[in-house]
């Protein structure tokens, strides 16, 4: 495939297509008039050697082609957008522009309220949207990165993209503070007899993980898609579950639960921001990765 013979106003207009399913809507959508975008669809089609859009009574359906570039379409134009808007110089101060990091409930607890606090304090035109971590992380990674600015995630889940290290914690049981059956400690034989509450998405967790390694297979009760929930959800119960140390201190004045050590080494948690490489050099992600590591040094220093 030749790039220098395609016409990148396609993309924008495949977009269009693909998501309104209607020339005239598309055309509205980017200022085409009917006649530029049924111009556009028909060099799409040719390209494609295919209808992209099928006629089906009074509407039109998505090809099967079409379905597939639904999300490729999407994803190649955020990349387009974050490519064209960097920048050589970026003064945060003046600046208006919003950051997506993807991150789960917990590192926007523990790590992105403070990130958001200092960039209210330094960067008042600068917007964060923190979006939920998806399931496919570990299996395109390339493709969510490239389409958001950053993961915040532990290592020992993605790898072979440039990461910095913002923070340690480490992983601790919770058990409800009036538990009767647990003392100051717990037992490999308690971890298998009492009943679980676990994290939904095991990827966000190498700790979990690690249980299988050493032989323990949890007897899950309640699983959730939020760590935060987590203690909610052991308080006034049998239940156990592993969390993180900083997000337990967090939620201490929320849930009747108290700290028990594992009765192993857990693995260690060192939390980082990672990135797709076309940001690299990109003045404004710079000034973000050098603020998320400032806030993750005080973190570490409090």
């Amino acid at each position: 495939m030749n790039l220098a013979r395609l016409d990148l106003n396609l993309v924008v207009a495949l977009r269009a297509l693909l998501e309104e399913r209607n020339v005239t809507r598309a055309g509205e959508r980017i200022g085409l008039s009917q006649p530029a975008m049924s111009a556009a669809l028909a060099r799409l089609r040719r390209h494609f050697d295919d209808d992209l859009l099928a006629r089906v009574g009074a509407h039109y359906e998505l090809t099967a082609l079409g379905q597939v570039l639904l999300d490729r379409t999407s994803t190649a134009y955020d990349l387009l957008e974050r490519l064209f808007a960097s920048q050589a110089h970026f003064d945060p101060a003046k600046e208006s522009r919003e950051f997506r990091l993807l991150a789960s409930d917990y590192a926007v607890a523990v790590f992105g309220t403070e990130l958001a606090r200092v960039v209210h304090e330094e960067a008042p035109g600068i917007r964060l949207r923190f979006s939920q971590t998806p399931p496919t992380v570990v299996d395109d990674t390339a493709t969510l990165l490239s389409a958001s600015d950053g993961l915040l995630m532990p290592h020992g889940v993605v790898s072979d993209f440039p990461a910095t290290d913002l923070y340690e914690d480490r992983w601790v049981f919770v058990v409800s503070a009036d538990h009767p059956g647990v003392g100051d400690r717990l037992t490999r034989a308690d971890l298998a007899r009492l009943p679980w509450v676990t994290y939904q998405r095991t990827y966000d967790s190498p700790a979990v993980r690690q249980l299988g390694m050493l032989g323990i297979e949890p007897r899950v009760e309640v699983s959730v898609d939020s760590f935060q929930l987590l203690p909610l959800l052991v308080a006034g119960t049998r239940r156990i579950a592993l969390v993180q140390a900083r997000l337990d201190r967090l939620l201490a004045p929320l849930a009747a639960v108290r700290v028990v050590p594992p009765p192993y080494e857990p693995v260690p948690l060192r939390e980082a921001l990672w990135w797709h490489p076309v940001h690299t050099h990109d003045a404004a992600h710079i000034w973000l990765r050098e603020t998320a590591a400032r806030v993750g040094r005080g973190l570490e220093e409090s």
